[in-house]
């Protein structure tokens, strides 16, 4: 008597994720005194042209490795970000790629204006405590800068599924991708810090992103996924 078998269908391989390194601008003159905003003209100071060396030195390395390698390079058109995206590109072996969707929050009113100054507003307390709420005055709201920046990053990996990129851009937009990455509402964002320079990982796969590192200045061993 014979005895069919069922032939069974292999499932299909889950699309490899695609890894996202965050990389905050190089230090400026007026970083941690004003909010320079996307008023044109900042650059990089010495201090932050070596950190976007060492930076490039630490990436490549990292590519380097047998499970590295990294596709592309992508910046926020201003100044300091492509200045601090450049020495990457080049250690990697790569080009710029300008991204305006990965500019800075636009401040308004608020751009070029001391940080000691802006603390002493009401309007401060909302900044940090409820940002989910604040417009700056005739400028971006955080919701519409989180939004922008997510759709970014979303459109930039379906450009290199299952592909390592690096993302260079400024502290508030990384910021609020972390905080999607991680479900985290906008109004905790603020608790996020990303330093000059630093490293923040985020792998995004077929179940949802993973949050690999957040402000890594030393070794990328762990920003794996």
């Amino acid at each position: 008597m014979a005895t069919s078998l069922k032939t069974r269908t292999p499932r299909p391989k889950p699309p490899p994720p695609t890894l996202v390194l965050f990389v905050r601008h190089g230090t400026t003159p007026t970083t941690g005194k004003v909010l320079p905003g996307r008023a044109p003209g900042l650059h990089l100071a010495e201090t932050g042209r070596e950190q976007a060396l060492a930076t490039a030195d630490r990436l490549a390395s990292w590519a380097a490795a047998p499970a590295g390698g990294i596709a592309a390079v992508y910046a926020s058109p201003l100044e300091r970000t492509r200045e601090t995206a450049k020495p990457i590109a080049a250690a990697l072996g790569l080009k710029v790629t300008i991204e305006r969707g990965l500019l800075e929050c636009d401040f308004g009113e608020w751009t070029g204006r001391s940080l000691k100054e802006l603390m002493k507003l009401p309007e401060w307390t909302t900044v940090q405590r409820y940002p989910s709420g604040f417009r700056f005055p005739a400028g971006e709201s955080f919701a519409s800068m989180q939004t922008r920046m997510t759709d970014t990053v979303a459109a930039l990996r379906s450009r290199h599924h299952g592909e390592t990129i690096v993302v260079v851009s400024h502290a508030d937009p990384i910021k609020a991708a972390v905080a999607d990455a991680m479900g985290t509402h906008l109004d905790l964002f603020q608790r996020v810090v990303i330093s000059p320079c630093s490293v923040t990982a985020v792998s995004y796969g077929p179940s949802g992103p993973s949050v690999l590192g957040v402000n890594s200045t030393r070794s990328l061993d762990e920003l794996r996924p």
